[in-house]
């Protein structure tokens, strides 16, 4: 199955054919030959996937740079099953190349969404070298770039369901553009039916995390922008599916390196999240800058609080960022705060009102309340955002002659639009 050359020098770098004929296989090896790599070939007959794994141990070495020549023209079904199994694989450093004879739309859009970044419809010792030079070239210049800014990602999530997390995620995301002007990004991390969307009064359909993620091998800011959904307040998404059953797994490892390219397209990258029970919460966690749980003060919350706090506080990684975020916190019968402090040994951070009727309102309108509204959860709000970027950064309110209560009036929704960069 594997047949591996390896040279002296230059850079390390696997290049792995899939079920090409023979005759393209052969070309591919002779190409690499031509650079002066420390290179393996490794050539599979047939297409490969999660269930027909190959054994890329026996002849592979470890590398930092691996190309994946998958032909698309036997089986387009099982080219993109191959394509999907070698992305998430070799996650963040393999280049999927699309190889079929005609690469029409079909074709070309079910490759990019398995993973596939290049493309060659003409499997010719010209184009071999051309596609190798444009990596090499790529793959030197992303070691020799300087690091770009990085933004905080800060994430959400509640101890049990019901407890706000949706909720102070939305209002926290637009508080800091509408009173900080801060680019900041909302993404909703739930696999299906997530409810940020809702909450927005938007259609998120079009602007999935999970699509980005798979796509995570060749984000730009160009292809970034046509993913993400864009909010009338100027905050950007990127929705969960709102189709049962169509939530798909996404790999951890491919999630922390999709954030750490939002890291720096954006100065805040809000998640609603949700508690580290597998692999995807996980890296969205140690990716976070802040790590909010949120608890609203009844039993079932604490006791889930405690058990959370329990687990997460010795590990080094999570117990400087962790805060505590009590929702509610003067609800009728509410526990008082000092016996949660007592209960979790850690200090409540940030107290957020019991704002119930006017936030249920807020969410079926489909208009989040505005930071210039005279709201106990407004100013709770304002405070929290306050306190990441620092009040003396906010900018002046400047509230809309059309606003709500005077769309109401009219007996006028609402209008809140999402646009989608061609």
């Amino acid at each position: 199955m594997n047949n591996a050359t390896y040279n002296e020098d230059g850079l390390s770098v696997v290049v792995l054919t899939v079920a090409l004929e023979s005759g393209g296989a052969d070309l591919v090896e002779e190409a690499v030959h031509q650079k002066h790599w420390n290179a393996a070939n490794s050539r599979h007959k047939h297409y490969i996937s999660g269930a027909r794994r190959p054994a890329f141990a026996l002849g592979l070495k470890p590398s930092n740079q691996y190309v994946a020549l998958v032909n698309f023209d036997q089986s387009v079904e099982q080219a993109s099953e191959a394509a999907r199994y070698l992305s998430q694989t070799f996650a963040g450093h393999v280049t999927v190349v699309a190889v079929a004879a005609s690469l029409n739309p079909e074709i070309m859009l079910a490759a990019m969404r398995a993973g596939c970044s290049e493309f060659l419809s003409d499997l010719k010792s010209t184009e071999l070298r051309e596609l190798f030079d444009r990596l090499e070239t790529r793959w030197i210049n992303t070691e020799t770039v300087e690091p770009a800014p990085q933004g905080s990602i800060l994430s959400l999530f509640g101890t049990k369901g019901g407890v706000g997390t949706t909720t102070l995620a939305v209002h926290l995301a637009m508080f800091l553009v509408q009173c900080h002007g801060k680019r900041t990004l909302l993404i909703d991390q739930r696999r299906e039916l997530g409810h940020v969307c809702v909450y927005l009064g938007i259609d998120g359909s079009r602007c999935l995390f999970s699509e980005v993620v798979r796509n995570f091998n060749r984000l730009d800011s160009e292809l970034l922008s046509g993913f993400v959904g864009h909010h009338s307040s100027g905050l950007d998404i990127l929705s969960s599916t709102d189709i049962s059953g169509s939530g798909a797994s996404v790999n951890g490892d491919a999630v922390a390196r999709t954030l750490a390219f939002l890291r720096s397209e954006y100065d805040y990258v809000v998640v609603d999240g949700g508690p580290p029970v597998d692999e995807t919460s996980v890296a969205v966690l140690e990716a976070s800058s802040h790590l909010y749980v949120i608890a609203s003060p009844e039993i079932g919350a604490v006791r889930d609080l405690s058990r959370y706090i329990d687990r997460l506080a010795p590990i080094d990684s999570f117990s400087e960022k962790i805060k505590v975020v009590l929702n509610r916190s003067d609800a009728q019968h509410a526990i008082h705060i000092d016996q949660i402090e007592k209960a979790v040994k850690m200090p409540v951070a940030i107290q957020l009102p019991d704002c119930y009727a006017e936030l249920v309102r807020s969410h079926n309108l489909g208009e989040p309340i505005s930071p210039s509204a005279k709201s106990a959860m407004a100013q709770a709000v304002v405070k929290w955002a306050d306190s990441i970027v620092g009040s003396s950064s906010r900018i002046k309110a400047n509230p809309k002659k059309n606003g709500l209560f005077s769309l109401l009036k009219q007996g006028l929704p609402p209008r809140v639009a999402v646009t989608r960069a061609n």
